[in-house]
């Protein structure tokens, strides 16, 4: 597929995020979503990726989101989406990341509000809010499962319909929910999924 434009403030986020250093422990930790993804371009079949978390609260969601921009970025067709092992909501500090990055966020009401996140004039906004990773919007078949989160990974071995089950586990911003650093660690949660998202899809050929 084509390249989409993202937003000038985006594009530059990314292309500052490219010059990131990703640890080697990390680069194998992501090789195994690498080899699924390339697999999957490689067969002609649909890339379907489940970012999957304890609350879908946090990671899975940075994780779904700059999945879904960093692939149109490099013009590789991915379906991405997320979900946890409880519905809560998406919470508000890692809304405002993704804000903070470049996102264009419209926010709905609620205890378990949507929120339209728009990367471009050119697609539609994603639409996220807090769910269980098999609601039926989420893929109940040939997708990989990638769990966001150790509490996860070890609650859940079996991800029915799944084609692979992958761990990522990143730490969790919430242990610094109500300090004065919280923004400052969202951001960089943040950014470490946006380097790793961009990581996997530069290594596909």
């Amino acid at each position: 597929m084509p390249k989409t434009k993202l937003f000038p403030v985006l594009v530059k986020k990314i292309e500052h995020l490219e010059k990131s250093k990703i640890p080697a422990y990390r680069q194998k930790v992501l090789q195994p979503m690498i080899d699924y993804v390339q697999q999957q371009k490689d067969h002609g079949a649909p890339i379907t990726l489940n970012f999957i978390c304890t609350h879908n609260s946090r990671r899975s969601q940075l994780a779904q989101v700059w999945a879904w921009a960093i692939s149109r970025y490099y013009g590789i067709k991915t379906d991405c989406y997320s979900g946890g092992t409880e519905e809560t909501a998406f919470f508000k500090n890692a809304v405002e990341a993704l804000r903070r990055a470049g996102f264009i966020i419209k926010s709905g009401s609620g205890q378990n509000p949507l929120f339209e996140i728009f990367m471009s004039e050119e697609i539609d906004p994603l639409i996220c809010y807090s769910k269980v990773y098999d609601a039926p919007e989420n893929p109940s078949e040939e997708f990989a499962a990638l769990m966001t989160c150790s509490n996860a990974d070890e609650n859940c071995p079996f991800i029915p319909g799944s084609k692979a089950r992958i761990p990522l586990d990143y730490k969790d911003p919430k242990e610094f929910d109500d300090t004065p650093f919280a923004m400052e660690k969202y951001e960089e949660r943040s950014e470490q999924i946006a380097s790793e998202m961009i990581h996997v899809f530069q290594n596909i050929k």
